[in-house]
């Protein structure tokens, strides 16, 4: 019997147990370790996920403990199963592994990738907040236009009863709201629910898929960070960054999914120098050029409130894009800076508990705060925080109604952004062809 460790983030660790060794009677998966995620560890992978041959369920524990688990269990062979990360820290992490003794395994697209009877399209990154969610929104958008029925499946967040969470299916708001959903979740359901599509997520893609499939022409696949596709596409698009130039080829498995990509969005053009935008392109070029290259932006719009012109405003942005996605700050600093504001107000000397933990994780971050919600205590920590920073205002840049969840006990301003061609060829223009045949397929 061959013992394995799962090194994941709550994600694609239980997608890879499940398509890979839940049924592998050679093999025998002792434990996952947990990272990136607070408060993901210290958990059990329940035995009606695991599966008959874990009666007792699988133990999830914080990767620290890693060598403690693999010299306890004697264990062969330990799987890296999640994304964003650097390259290097990809190797450190193998070294970490191979140093208990283990094999250090990645399992690819071939491995893992379950396959539809819809057309699939996937929307994928090189990076964690190059533009994913609004991308996804706009394909989806385009293929409704077109006349066909889109389920969009997200990339897991179950950070919350695994059992309960198994198949998540989210056709309003009042669905998500019953779901007790993170900052994070929400997030991600909140835009494409308000836009008529129905969202799936969970921890099961088998069973995800094929309820999808029912009631879907055509399936899009929304990633998380910059992992590839847990689906086989006809159409996988992957969206780079130009304000972290290099980075598309840097990142995993973010290079994957460039190399893979039929289509390559390059974002935020309108933000990023000429200079960077063409690097980026070259990147792509050198490792896909026969992708398709459409350029793009997401200019951003702050709803209707008090002037911020010449005020201290404390600024709000979307957690996994500030966090491991690297970015110091994202689209509500960029609002704020074109409504005219005076002062961006620092978080740090008020920050509260796991926020105040994740200034010190992360010390990068500018001078904006992570919405950091995952869970109730933490999104009460979260307003603890926005509350005691003195400010005239709150610039709320995560795509939530932040001001429908917290009493921010100032005024907020919600930014919004969405995908927006720039030049030719279009999303549109790409998709048309794909979107008559499918429609001819129905």
């Amino acid at each position: 019997m061959r013992k394995v460790i799962i090194m994941g983030a709550g994600g694609r660790d239980f997608h890879n147990f499940n398509t890979v060794y839940r049924d592998d009677p050679d093999t025998e998966v002792v434990a996952f370790t947990a990272a990136q995620i607070p408060g993901i560890d210290d958990r059990t992978y329940p035995p009606s996920l695991a599966g008959s041959r874990y009666p007792h369920g699988i133990q999830i524990r914080p990767e620290e403990e890693l060598a403690s688990i693999a010299a306890a269990e004697r264990v062969d062979e330990i799987v890296l199963a999640y994304s964003d990360l650097s390259h290097e820290d990809v190797m450190h992490k193998a070294s970490a592994a191979l140093a208990t003794g283990a094999s250090f395994t990645l399992l690819g697209p071939k491995a893992t990738m379950l396959t539809s009877v819809k057309p699939v399209v996937a929307v994928c990154a090189a990076r964690t907040g190059c533009g994913k969610s609004q991308t996804s929104r706009r394909v989806g958008q385009l293929l409704m236009d077109a006349g066909l029925r889109v389920a969009l499946v997200r990339h897991p967040m179950p950070y919350g009863d695994l059992e309960r969470m198994r198949v998540q299916r989210f056709a309003t708001i009042a669905d998500i709201d019953a779901s007790n959903p993170t900052i994070e979740e929400r997030e991600e359901y909140e835009a494409p629910v308000r836009m008529g599509m129905v969202m799936y997520a969970g921890v099961d893609y088998e069973a995800i898929l094929r309820q999808a499939e029912a009631e879907a022409d055509v399936v899009i696949w929304d990633g998380g960070n910059n992992d590839f596709s847990f689906f086989a596409s006809d159409l996988l698009i992957t969206v780079v960054d130009p304000l972290r130039p290099g980075h598309e080829l840097r990142y995993h498995p973010g290079e994957t999914n460039v190399r893979m990509a039929d289509v390559i969005v390059v974002n935020k053009v309108d933000s990023a120098d000429m200079h960077s935008v063409a690097q980026v392109i070259a990147d792509v070029n050198s490792v896909n050029p026969a992708a398709t290259i459409v350029k793009a932006a997401s200019p951003v719009t702050l709803e209707a409130g008090p002037s911020l012109v010449g005020r201290r405003v404390l600024v709000v942005e979307d957690g996994p894009t500030i966090t491991h996605g690297g970015m110091p700050y994202g689209a509500g600093t960029v609002a704020a800076r074109q409504a005219g504001v005076a002062e961006f107000v620092d978080p740090r000397p008020y920050a509260v508990g796991s926020v105040a933990d994740t200034f010190a994780r992360f010390p990068g971050i500018g001078l904006v705060l992570p919405a950091m919600g995952y869970g109730d205590h933490q999104l009460h920590e979260l307003e603890e925080t926005i509350r005691a920073t003195p400010c005239d205002a709150v610039v709320a840049g995560t795509p939530i109604d932040l001001g429908r969840l917290i009493e921010a006990g100032h005024p907020v301003r919600r930014v919004t952004y969405e995908l927006r061609d720039v030049g030719e060829p279009t999303l549109a223009e790409v998709l048309a062809p794909l979107a008559r045949k499918w429609m001819e397929q129905r």
